[in-house]
């Protein structure tokens, strides 16, 4: 497809950008797979993550989504941390168990100049069921 936009970071430098930047989240957030207008990340689930009833938090779900649309954005123009997020939507689909990992698989929708929009499916690892999706919308500092 003509319209797919090439990465221009790779997997160690988007970890190496996270470190730097978001240190918080250093070894929270993997990401595992980048391609033309796409990407992956994996987490984890730890107890920090869980609430009652044997499941990942919406809080988790909707950190995962927020932070593989970034990393997909940042993937895909270079390190631009100053990009924010200005819209988003979940929906949470079914309850993920807390004992796999999440993957999110973003799919970069636009890329403009002072906007970009993802969409992204969360599964539950070696699991086609979609747990959740989000749309994101993020705004681009102008240079």
């Amino acid at each position: 497809m003509s319209d797919q936009i090439q990465p221009v970071l790779s997997i160690p430098e988007l970890h190496d950008f996270l470190a730097r930047e978001f240190p918080q989240v250093t070894g929270e957030f993997e990401v595992t797979e980048v391609a033309p207008s796409r990407l992956k990340v994996r987490l984890v689930p730890a107890d920090k993550h869980l609430r009652p009833g044997g499941t990942v938090s919406g809080p988790t779900l909707f950190s995962l989504a927020d932070c593989a649309v970034y990393l997909a954005i940042i993937a895909h123009v270079g390190e631009e941390a100053l990009a924010v997020t200005t819209n988003a939507s979940i929906d949470f689909m079914r309850k993920p168990v807390a004992d796999r990992d999440l993957v999110a698989d973003v799919r970069l929708l636009k890329l403009g100049r002072g906007l970009a929009v993802g969409d992204v499916g969360i599964t539950s690892a070696e699991s086609d069921a979609l747990v959740a999706r989000a749309t994101l919308t993020y705004s681009r500092p102008r240079g």
